[in-house]
Protein backbone atom coordinates (compact mmCIF):
# COMPACT_ATOMS: atom_id res chain seq x y z
CA UNK A 1 0.00 0.00 0.00
CA UNK A 2 1.40 3.44 -0.89
CA UNK A 3 2.39 5.62 2.08
CA UNK A 4 0.12 8.50 3.02
CA UNK A 5 1.52 12.02 3.03
CA UNK A 6 1.07 12.11 6.81
CA UNK A 7 3.49 9.17 7.13
CA UNK A 8 6.23 10.97 5.18
CA UNK A 9 8.98 13.03 6.81
CA UNK A 10 10.87 14.15 3.69
CA UNK A 11 10.13 17.85 3.58
CA UNK A 12 9.84 18.09 -0.20
CA UNK A 13 7.18 15.40 -0.31
CA UNK A 14 5.28 17.01 2.56
CA UNK A 15 5.55 20.39 0.80
CA UNK A 16 3.58 19.09 -2.20
CA UNK A 17 -0.11 19.83 -2.46
CA UNK A 18 -2.05 16.69 -1.43
CA UNK A 19 -3.29 16.23 -5.00
CA UNK A 20 0.27 16.50 -6.33
CA UNK A 21 1.55 14.04 -3.75
CA UNK A 22 -1.12 11.66 -4.96
CA UNK A 23 0.48 11.66 -8.41
CA UNK A 24 3.64 10.14 -6.92
CA UNK A 25 2.30 8.05 -4.04
CA UNK A 26 1.94 4.77 -5.94
CA UNK A 27 5.51 5.04 -7.25
CA UNK A 28 7.22 5.71 -3.91
CA UNK A 29 9.64 2.87 -3.25
CA UNK A 30 11.16 2.69 0.25
CA UNK A 31 14.94 2.12 0.05
CA UNK A 32 17.98 1.97 2.30
CA UNK A 33 20.68 4.53 1.56
CA UNK A 34 23.95 3.14 2.95
CA UNK A 35 27.07 5.26 3.41
CA UNK A 36 28.97 5.74 0.14
CA UNK A 37 25.93 4.69 -1.88
CA UNK A 38 26.16 6.53 -5.21
CA UNK A 39 22.81 7.99 -6.21
CA UNK A 40 24.20 9.50 -9.42
CA UNK A 41 27.49 9.19 -11.27
CA UNK A 42 28.86 11.77 -13.71
CA UNK A 43 27.42 11.43 -17.21
CA UNK A 44 25.64 8.14 -16.48
CA UNK A 45 21.92 7.79 -17.21
CA UNK A 46 19.65 8.25 -14.21
CA UNK A 47 16.68 6.04 -13.47
CA UNK A 48 15.40 7.42 -10.16
CA UNK A 49 14.87 10.55 -8.11
CA UNK A 50 15.60 10.13 -4.38
CA UNK A 51 13.78 11.72 -1.43
CA UNK A 52 15.82 10.94 1.73
CA UNK A 53 14.15 10.71 5.12
CA UNK A 54 17.35 10.20 7.09
CA UNK A 55 21.10 10.28 6.54
CA UNK A 56 23.29 12.93 4.92
CA UNK A 57 24.51 13.07 1.34
CA UNK A 58 26.73 15.28 -0.79
CA UNK A 59 26.75 16.59 -4.34
CA UNK A 60 30.37 16.37 -5.45
CA UNK A 61 31.97 18.17 -8.36
CA UNK A 62 34.42 15.94 -10.24
CA UNK A 63 37.17 17.24 -12.53
CA UNK A 64 38.38 15.51 -15.68
CA UNK A 65 41.48 14.45 -13.68
CA UNK A 66 39.42 12.93 -10.87
CA UNK A 67 39.68 15.72 -8.31
CA UNK A 68 36.54 16.04 -6.18
CA UNK A 69 35.01 18.67 -3.90
CA UNK A 70 31.72 18.92 -2.03
CA UNK A 71 29.46 21.48 -3.68
CA UNK A 72 26.40 20.97 -1.49
CA UNK A 73 24.77 18.83 1.17
CA UNK A 74 21.30 17.26 1.29
CA UNK A 75 19.16 15.17 3.61
CA UNK A 76 15.56 14.89 4.69
CA UNK A 77 14.80 18.43 3.48
CA UNK A 78 15.48 17.79 -0.20
CA UNK A 79 15.60 15.58 -3.26
CA UNK A 80 18.36 14.54 -5.66
CA UNK A 81 19.37 14.85 -8.38
CA UNK A 82 17.63 18.21 -8.71
CA UNK A 83 18.21 18.31 -12.50
CA UNK A 84 15.55 15.63 -12.93
CA UNK A 85 12.80 18.16 -12.24
CA UNK A 86 13.67 19.95 -15.49
CA UNK A 87 13.59 16.69 -17.42
CA UNK A 88 17.30 15.86 -17.43
CA UNK A 89 18.44 12.29 -16.87
CA UNK A 90 22.21 12.87 -16.93
CA UNK A 91 24.27 15.05 -14.56
CA UNK A 92 27.98 16.03 -14.61
CA UNK A 93 28.52 15.50 -10.87
CA UNK A 94 28.59 12.72 -8.28
CA UNK A 95 25.76 12.36 -5.74
CA UNK A 96 26.71 10.16 -2.81
CA UNK A 97 25.54 9.38 0.71
CA UNK A 98 28.00 10.46 3.43
CA UNK A 99 26.12 8.99 6.38
CA UNK A 100 23.69 6.11 6.05
CA UNK A 101 19.96 6.63 6.04
CA UNK A 102 16.82 5.68 4.16
CA UNK A 103 14.16 7.27 2.03
CA UNK A 104 12.07 6.90 -1.09
CA UNK A 105 12.92 6.69 -4.75
CA UNK A 106 10.66 7.47 -7.70
CA UNK A 107 11.22 6.58 -11.36
CA UNK A 108 12.16 9.63 -13.40
CA UNK A 109 9.35 8.89 -15.83
CA UNK A 110 6.82 9.10 -12.98
CA UNK A 111 8.19 12.56 -12.11
CA UNK A 112 7.82 13.62 -15.74
CA UNK A 113 4.25 12.41 -15.91
CA UNK A 114 3.37 14.20 -12.66
CA UNK A 115 4.82 17.43 -14.04
CA UNK A 116 2.71 17.09 -17.19
CA UNK A 117 -0.49 16.42 -15.22
CA UNK A 118 -0.22 19.29 -12.71
CA UNK A 119 0.82 22.92 -13.10
CA UNK A 120 1.60 23.18 -9.38
CA UNK A 121 3.66 20.01 -8.97
CA UNK A 122 7.02 21.64 -9.78
CA UNK A 123 6.58 24.72 -7.60
CA UNK A 124 8.13 23.52 -4.29
CA UNK A 125 10.75 21.46 -6.15
CA UNK A 126 11.92 24.46 -8.18
CA UNK A 127 12.03 26.51 -4.97
CA UNK A 128 14.30 23.85 -3.51
CA UNK A 129 16.58 24.15 -6.54
CA UNK A 130 16.94 27.85 -5.68
CA UNK A 131 17.67 27.02 -2.03
CA UNK A 132 20.29 24.47 -3.06
CA UNK A 133 21.90 26.96 -5.43
CA UNK A 134 22.07 29.42 -2.52
CA UNK A 135 23.77 26.76 -0.41
CA UNK A 136 26.33 26.12 -3.18
CA UNK A 137 27.01 29.86 -3.39
CA UNK A 138 27.67 30.05 0.34
CA UNK A 139 29.93 27.00 0.13
CA UNK A 140 32.00 28.93 -2.41
CA UNK A 141 32.04 31.96 -0.10
CA UNK A 142 33.08 29.84 2.89
CA UNK A 143 35.85 28.14 0.93
CA UNK A 144 37.38 31.47 -0.10
CA UNK A 145 36.72 33.85 2.79
CA UNK A 146 36.52 31.75 5.97
CA UNK A 147 39.05 29.90 8.10
CA UNK A 148 39.05 26.10 8.07
CA UNK A 149 37.69 25.92 11.62
CA UNK A 150 34.80 28.22 10.63
CA UNK A 151 34.09 26.11 7.56
CA UNK A 152 34.12 23.05 9.80
CA UNK A 153 31.65 24.68 12.18
CA UNK A 154 29.34 25.40 9.22
CA UNK A 155 29.66 21.83 7.94
CA UNK A 156 28.91 20.34 11.37
CA UNK A 157 25.85 22.57 11.71
CA UNK A 158 24.56 21.48 8.32
CA UNK A 159 25.00 17.82 9.27
CA UNK A 160 23.26 18.51 12.60
CA UNK A 161 20.24 19.92 10.75
CA UNK A 162 19.87 16.75 8.73
CA UNK A 163 20.75 14.08 11.28
CA UNK A 164 18.52 15.41 14.06
CA UNK A 165 21.05 13.98 16.51
CA UNK A 166 23.83 15.54 18.54
CA UNK A 167 26.25 12.78 17.54
CA UNK A 168 27.38 12.07 14.00
CA UNK A 169 29.41 9.05 12.91
CA UNK A 170 32.13 10.52 10.71
CA UNK A 171 35.90 10.16 10.48
CA UNK A 172 38.50 12.90 10.23
CA UNK A 173 39.46 11.52 6.82
CA UNK A 174 35.94 11.87 5.47
CA UNK A 175 35.52 15.39 6.85
CA UNK A 176 38.80 16.31 5.15
CA UNK A 177 37.48 14.93 1.86
CA UNK A 178 34.26 16.92 2.15
CA UNK A 179 36.02 20.16 3.08
CA UNK A 180 38.81 19.73 0.54
CA UNK A 181 41.39 19.98 3.31
CA UNK A 182 44.26 17.89 4.59
CA UNK A 183 43.50 15.52 7.46
CA UNK A 184 45.97 17.16 9.90
CA UNK A 185 44.30 20.51 9.24
CA UNK A 186 40.86 19.04 10.00
CA UNK A 187 42.20 17.47 13.20
CA UNK A 188 43.56 20.84 14.30
CA UNK A 189 40.26 22.54 13.42
CA UNK A 190 38.36 19.97 15.49
CA UNK A 191 40.69 20.73 18.41
CA UNK A 192 39.92 24.45 18.03
CA UNK A 193 36.18 23.77 18.25
CA UNK A 194 36.78 21.48 21.21
CA UNK A 195 38.82 24.19 22.90
CA UNK A 196 35.79 26.48 22.66
CA UNK A 197 33.65 23.65 24.12
CA UNK A 198 31.45 23.61 21.02
CA UNK A 199 31.97 19.92 20.15
CA UNK A 200 33.59 16.76 21.42
CA UNK A 201 35.66 14.84 18.88
CA UNK A 202 35.76 11.09 19.43
CA UNK A 203 37.25 8.28 17.37
CA UNK A 204 34.94 8.06 14.37
CA UNK A 205 32.36 10.58 15.59
CA UNK A 206 31.70 14.20 16.49
CA UNK A 207 29.30 15.26 19.28
CA UNK A 208 27.70 18.73 19.27
CA UNK A 209 27.83 20.37 22.71
CA UNK A 210 26.83 23.98 21.96
CA UNK A 211 24.71 24.59 18.87
CA UNK A 212 24.32 28.34 19.44
CA UNK A 213 28.05 28.66 19.98
CA UNK A 214 28.76 26.87 16.71
CA UNK A 215 26.47 29.24 14.84
CA UNK A 216 28.26 32.23 16.33
CA UNK A 217 31.66 30.70 15.53
CA UNK A 218 30.64 30.08 11.89
CA UNK A 219 30.44 33.89 11.64
CA UNK A 220 27.86 34.29 8.88
CA UNK A 221 28.97 31.39 6.69
CA UNK A 222 25.94 29.42 7.96
CA UNK A 223 22.28 30.41 8.03
CA UNK A 224 21.19 32.17 4.84
CA UNK A 225 20.35 29.03 2.78
CA UNK A 226 18.56 27.58 5.81
CA UNK A 227 16.52 30.76 6.19
CA UNK A 228 15.69 30.67 2.49
CA UNK A 229 14.35 27.14 2.84
CA UNK A 230 12.04 28.14 5.69
CA UNK A 231 10.93 31.29 3.87
CA UNK A 232 10.08 29.54 0.61
CA UNK A 233 9.17 25.99 1.61
CA UNK A 234 9.05 25.53 5.37
CA UNK A 235 5.48 26.74 5.87
CA UNK A 236 4.28 23.92 3.61
CA UNK A 237 6.24 21.26 5.48
CA UNK A 238 5.01 18.71 7.96
CA UNK A 239 5.94 20.62 11.08
CA UNK A 240 9.24 18.79 11.62
CA UNK A 241 12.03 21.30 12.16
CA UNK A 242 15.79 20.87 12.05
CA UNK A 243 17.40 20.45 15.47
Amino acid sequence: MPPSQAQISNRMLTALEPSDFGLLAQYLDRVDLPAQFQIAKPREKLDYVYFPESGVGAVMTVSSTGQTAEAGMFGWEGFVPTATIIGDDVVPYLVEMNMAGSGYRVPIEAMRQATMKSSTFQVPLVKYMHVFATQVAFTALANIRYLLEQRLARWVLMCHDRLRSDEMAITHEYIALMLGARRPGVTNALHVLEGHRLIRSLRGSVVILNRAGLEAFAAGSYGVPEQEFERLIGSRASGHEPS
